[in-house]
């Protein structure tokens, strides 16, 4: 038997469910998903999840992995703190991460990330780091992470702490820790045991499922503290405290790059190029560090580790050719993936998301092109697949667009992979048609379900994804130098999307739009100054527009030498500016932004809004207050795409 009664909580924050006869398409696509985070007790009786409710803000509820009515015990207010993510540190006991955007008094909007510890009742609230935002010698801006589970799951937890050093004048009392180091921490009394002094070098530790600390990573910086593209990697022989050198890891992937440890196999996991493309290594943490390929395809790069419950242990990696695939090293768990295919058909993108400390209950989730998503419960002992909660109730029951791989000719003749979705009922044949690259730009699209492709594919649009020479996935060589630094291959890939759309006669050659988000924004905007005729309307959320303008924003923070050196110097600074080159565009632009994005400031979207203006181009800047670069508001995105459809269809004068 199903059982929705996380939808039944849905209904409960918003009241009574939307007449969906009335359909607004802006509305249903631009709701946050209405699972944010989830998570299974070490028990697996219970399931703790994250929803968006009115507004910004967002809940905490608790329910019965066997269904009921789930109770909310922990909100945030998004104003300016967000619930990002909850784990469980016993049956009783979980710890939470806020995410916030502050101001804390130099003239300048940060991030800060604090921990909180709640009971599953909503009692006994503690926050797991230091108290305030500064110490003597700097800002306190993140708590830590947690880096293990105590195997008793008591309510004790293993993490980072970032330590600034406190003097109160004309006391004794102080605190002079700096640095990163390690606590054992009791979530409930706050009582903690030092396991790594803080080292003011330290800017990652990695512990394995006991939880002893076995690497420690160190972040390379320069004399004037600019970090720099090197980090250094150090490891522990099984019961010593002693430091030996493991490697020397940067950008190009290189050297090994470690991201867990087993203690039970005395091994490392991570990640290192072979053949140009990334892939998974593991490596012994004994008297020497020997490494051993554990997995590489031929064609695309090692997505990322699959990891299982609370021990964290590895059990296959994921990776993406045309559509997500993995290869699951555990044989259960391979067996286990069979099994489930055959039990979901139609859901083909199905992920291990949490598990009991037993593994003996599964948290998974089934997804595809068509359906945003489902989560189930699975019981290994009964073999019950319980349905628990739907990724976007508001979508349930409508018609979604299929999304097909495909390829098409750049103007060199390489063959460029890409995502078309075509809206549904309707024939391929002369559609208005939007082509919408990626972000990143180290990054690449995946098969899937994509809110944005799907809100216009159901306003009648056709819809490619191209995954550039530029992006990320497919290798060194498809990466070239960056989307930056190779912006006229990477832009060119993107034109070359609509050319392919005219000539497939899926297009209409004058209603052509290009809409991108971040990178994407650049490489819509940028699109226009190689071919100036090719779209009639461009669409940038967040964007890029001046390179020069990225570097000198950077200048003053830590990380400012390694975007310098991201973005590069030459030519490409002014011919690859948006900014700069306005008097090129000719299609009208509509831009929207956030007044708190801390990765494309908004200083961007002013700068192109004031270069078009300055030579009399049609251009418009929507800006959402007190949004950072996701825009994680549902009336924001529905606003935005009801503006978006609008401006398109007066751009092409369709009605």
């Amino acid at each position: 038997m199903l059982k929705y009664w996380i939808l039944g909580a849905v209904l409960f924050l918003c009241g009574t469910a939307p007449a969906f006869a009335q359909r607004d398409n802006a509305v249903l696509y631009g709701a946050r998903e209405s699972i944010a985070d989830i998570s299974m007790s070490p028990d697996g009786a219970q399931l703790a999840f994250i929803q968006p409710a009115r507004e910004r803000s967002s809940v905490l509820f608790v329910a019965s992995a066997e269904g009921g009515v789930p109770k909310a015990v922990f909100k945030s207010d998004g104003d300016p703190w967000r619930l990002s993510w909850c784990s469980w540190a016993s049956n009783s006991r979980l710890v939470c991460g806020l995410y916030g955007i502050i101001d804390p008094g130099y003239g300048v909007h940060l991030s800060f990330v604090r921990l909180v510890a709640v009971d599953a009742d909503g009692g006994n609230v503690k926050q797991l780091g230091q108290n305030g935002m500064r110490g003597r010698y700097g800002l306190r801006q993140y708590d830590g992470q947690i880096i293990a589970w105590p195997t008793e799951d008591s309510g004790q937890l293993l993490m980072t702490r970032e330590y600034r050093e406190e003097v109160q004048t004309n006391s004794r009392l102080s605190n002079r820790d700096e640095g990163l180091g390690v606590d054992l921490v009791d979530t409930a009394s706050l009582r903690i045991r030092r396991v790594e002094s803080p080292r003011i070098d330290a800017s990652d530790y990695l512990a394995d499922e006991t939880g002893a600390v076995r690497i420690v990573a160190v972040q390379a910086s320069d004399a004037q503290g600019m970090m720099r593209d090197l980090t250094i990697y150090s490891y522990r022989k099984p019961g010593s405290r002693d430091w030996k050198p493991l490697s020397r890891a940067s950008s190009d992937g290189d050297a090994f790059v470690p991201v867990a440890v087993n203690g039970k196999r005395n091994l490392a996991y991570g990640y290192k190029d072979k053949d140009g493309r990334r892939a998974v290594y593991a490596v012994t943490l004994g008297e020497t560090a020997s490494e051993t390929l554990v997995f590489a395809h031929d064609t695309v790069d090692v997505g990322s580790l699959i990891r299982m419950g609370r021990t964290g242990r590895v059990i296959g990696v994921s990776y993406t050719t045309d559509k997500p695939e993995y290869k699951l090293f555990d044989q259960e768990y391979a067996a286990l993936a069979v099994q489930l295919q055959k039990a979901l058909p139609g859901l083909p993108i199905i992920n291990f998301v949490d598990a009991s400390r037993d593994e003996q209950r599964l948290l998974l989730f089934a997804g595809s092109d068509v359906d945003p998503g489902r989560y189930y419960v699975y019981d290994k002992e009964t073999r019950k697949l319980n349905e628990v909660a739907l990724a976007r109730p508001e979508l349930e029951g409508l018609t979604q667009a299929k999304v097909e791989p495909v390829s098409y000719a750049a103007a060199d003749g390489t063959m460029i992979p890409a995502y078309l979705t075509l809206p549904p009922g309707r024939q391929a044949k002369g559609l208005p048609a939007i082509v919408m690259p990626h972000g990143g730009p180290s990054a690449r699209d995946e098969w899937g379900f994509d809110w944005l492709a799907q809100y216009f594919a159901a306003q009648g649009y056709a819809v490619i994804q191209p995954n550039f020479r530029g992006s990320a996935g497919y290798g060194d060589d498809w990466y070239v130098e960056n989307g930056f630094k190779s912006w006229k291959l990477a832009v060119g890939d993107v034109n070359d999307a609509a050319r392919w759309m005219v000539t497939e006669g899926i297009a209409d050659p004058e209603s052509l739009a290009v809409v991108g988000w971040s990178y994407g924004g650049y490489a819509a905007l940028q699109s226009g100054v190689l071919d100036p005729e090719l779209f009639k309307a461009t669409i940038a959320i967040a964007p890029v527009t001046d390179l020069k303008g990225m570097i000198d924003k950077a200048r003053d923070f830590t990380s400012g030498r390694l975007v310098a050196d991201f973005i590069g110097t030459g030519p490409h600074l002014i011919e690859g500016s948006p900014a700069q080159q306005a008097s090129k565009l000719k299609a009208p632009v509509l831009m929207f932004s956030g007044d708190l994005d801390l990765n494309v400031n908004i200083s961007q979207s002013r700068a192109m809004e004031s270069a078009l203006k300055s030579v009399g181009k049609p251009v418009d800047l929507v800006v959402y207050t007190g949004l950072d670069h996701q825009l994680r508001d549902s009336g924001a995105r529905a606003d935005m795409l009801r503006r978006s459809d609008a401006f398109l269809k007066n751009a092409f004068q369709r009605p």
